[in-house]
């Protein structure tokens, strides 16, 4: 949640690179944004020299960033060093005085910021002849900048002030000369042009201008200016050689195209994703001996990615014949006292940065346990915490909600089940006819079948989805797609819980989605259908082959374990639908955001 984006160059367009910036972070979910931004110098007739203003230019606003630059704004200074931010209210209502950038007294240091301050009415209270203006804990760390700053270098007080700090934050602070960096958990990184500089808050923003970053480790300070980069520790300020990566995803994986949403973009490219997965098997293998050795393994995730993980514990029980843990990670806090030295836990999130499980995987590490990261983001948090990373290799996910990451989380936990026991062939073979059995649901025929099917759904109040084995966490995924894009109540079940309370939902017309594969789980999961239609219900039925319990059919091809995938896609899209007839925005629903980067 919340976006940094900052250029330090020799453009004198600053203002609109950064503005740019940020409207590539809007997936991240913001209710409000602003830019702060220096005239390097301005004009005194009265002495006849160029002069340095005194003051930063801020502009702050409430809403969505408009799809075309504002006519009269900040965005036509001509200035080379500018900061943005995208604000998801967390301290403070949304108003433009809570917007990000903050102002010290004088105007002369501003800072934007991702994060909670836990200590901020601490601090609060040790400010003395400071001007507040905002009701958020961002602004009191810009005041205490300016205090120690009255006495110190610039990048001297930023660190000084931040160790005062407690939380998981990152900042950037700007006094018009430079951009000074720190964090603490919260992501940033630095992108590296031709004698030009950026920072954001993810590498999505910065992929289109470079491929050269530096991911900012906790605890480093970084000071950005026209003559370069230099890293420190913020505690000593003794340097540290930057550690340059190279962003391995393609500018055009970020940008629309032919595609009218994201979301849609990112359901298409599914099957391309499958593809490439099916060909990768270096890590897969090294992940596979660690499963083998470990004397107890977790799969640990949130929402989609809890999901993914669960579908991973019925894998490697009827493909591995092991035992591997579940836990949502928010609540393997609770479940993590026999942690050890022994204990795998692999970690599965598609930003890497999801707290709810970067919480819980730094305890487990103090503990000794060995980590391995399965995420979408090189350099991640999760991703530079791990002691093995696997990466999804999906591309970037800009729509909120997950689609190809999902597909990818699945492909990558089935190849890696067959792996553990020596048929790793098996697994990409499955993967790439998933691939296959997408391409076919892709197709316009299909989608027609989906628009007719959202016609039909586009008044339903409540939409209830069973499916058993592997397809019962298929039906908890596909509930949530129906719940967080068309903001449907939906609710995934087990099919033989029916009987044990949710039939009693049921009455004449209830719309009822049943996953019902070509496994051992199909004679089952059919009469489970038949209950519900016994009891009026209007049973949709996704599967390889028609039955008369289904009154509306979706064909998915058989691909064995992989029809967990595909039978999620239909659903992706009857939720992408349903969410345009209603007039929704499918890529940035309502209270969320992609990176929950806060507790």
């Amino acid at each position: 949640m919340c976006g940094i984006f900052g250029y330090v160059g020799p453009s004198k367009h600053a203002a609109q690179i950064v503005f740019g910036g940020l409207k590539r972070l809007e997936y991240r979910g913001y209710d409000s944004w602003g830019i702060v931004a220096r005239e390097k110098r301005s004009f005194d007739f009265a002495q006849d020299r160029q002069v340095k203003r005194e003051k930063l230019t801020i502009e702050k606003h409430i809403g969505k960033i408009p799809k075309e630059k504002l006519k009269s704004s900040i965005l036509n200074l001509k200035s080379n060093l500018v900061l943005g931010h995208t604000r998801w209210a967390t301290h403070g209502g949304v108003t433009k005085a809570n917007a990000h950038p903050h102002l010290d007294c004088k105007g002369g240091i501003a800072v934007v910021h991702n994060g909670i301050v836990e200590n901020y009415l601490e601090l609060k209270s040790q400010l003395t002849n400071h001007r507040v203006k905002s009701e958020t804990d961002t602004e009191i760390v810009v005041h205490l900048v300016e205090g120690y700053a009255k006495k110190l270098q610039f990048e001297e007080a930023v660190a000084k002030a931040f160790l005062k700090t407690s939380g998981i934050n990152s900042f950037v602070f700007t006094n018009g000369e430079e951009l000074v960096a720190v964090k603490s958990g919260s992501p940033l990184v630095v992108g590296l042009g031709e004698k030009e500089y950026y920072i954001a808050s993810d590498p999505s923003a910065i992929i289109s201008k470079t491929k050269k970053a530096i991911f900012v480790e906790d605890n480093q300070l970084i000071s950005i200016s026209e003559k370069g980069v230099s890293i420190s520790d913020v505690k000593t300020l003794v340097k540290i050689k930057p550690k340059i990566s190279q962003l391995d995803w393609e500018a055009v994986d970020s940008k629309l195209g032919k595609f009218e949403h994201f979301m849609i973009k990112e359901i298409y490219e599914q099957p391309k994703v499958l593809t490439k997965i099916a060909k990768n098997g270096k890590e897969i293998g090294k992940l596979a001996k660690l499963i083998n050795k470990a004397h107890g393994v977790f799969f640990i995730g949130c929402g989609t990615a809890s999901y993914a993980a669960l579908s991973g514990s019925y894998l490697f029980s009827s493909i591995a014949k092991k035992h591997v843990n579940f836990a949502i990670g928010s609540e393997f806090d609770y479940l993590e006292h026999y942690v050890n030295r022994e204990t795998l836990v692999v970690a599965i999130s598609q930003s890497g940065e999801t707290i709810d499980v970067v919480v819980p995987v730094e305890r487990a590490k103090k503990k000794g346990a060995t980590i391995v990261a399965l995420t979408n983001v090189q350099g991640s948090t999760l991703y530079r915490m791990a002691d093995l990373n696997l990466l999804l290799n999906a591309g970037p996910e800009l729509a909120v909600c997950a689609t190809k990451s999902f597909s990818a989380m699945v492909a990558n936990l089935i190849y890696l089940a067959y792996a553990t026991v020596g048929r790793a062939n098996q697994g990409r073979k499955i993967i790439s006819g998933t691939g296959k059995a997408v391409l076919k649901i892709l197709k316009p025929k299909y989608i027609g079948e989906i628009k007719k099917l959202t016609k039909m759904l586009s008044t339903s109040e409540d939409i209830y989805i069973i499916g058993r084995g592997l397809s019962y966490p298929t039906a908890l995924e596909a509930s949530l797609k129906l719940k967080e894009v068309p903001y449907v109540h939906s609710e995934g079940f087990a099919g033989g819980e029916l009987k044990h309370g949710v039939i009693a939902l049921v009455e004449k017309g209830t719309p009822c989605i049943v996953f019902a594969p070509n496994d051992e789980t199909y004679d089952d999961i059919i009469s489970n259908a038949i209950e519900i239609k016994a009891r009026g219900g209007y049973i949709i039925g996704v599967s390889h082959k028609p039955n008369e319990a289904f009154d509306f059919y979706l064909p998915v091809g058989d691909c064995a374990e992989g029809s967990i995938i595909a039978n999620t896609v239909p659903i992706q899209l009857l939720a992408y639908y349903l969410a345009l007839e209603k007039g929704l925005d499918p890529d940035k629903p309502r209270n969320l955001a992609k990176s929950v980067t806060v507790k």
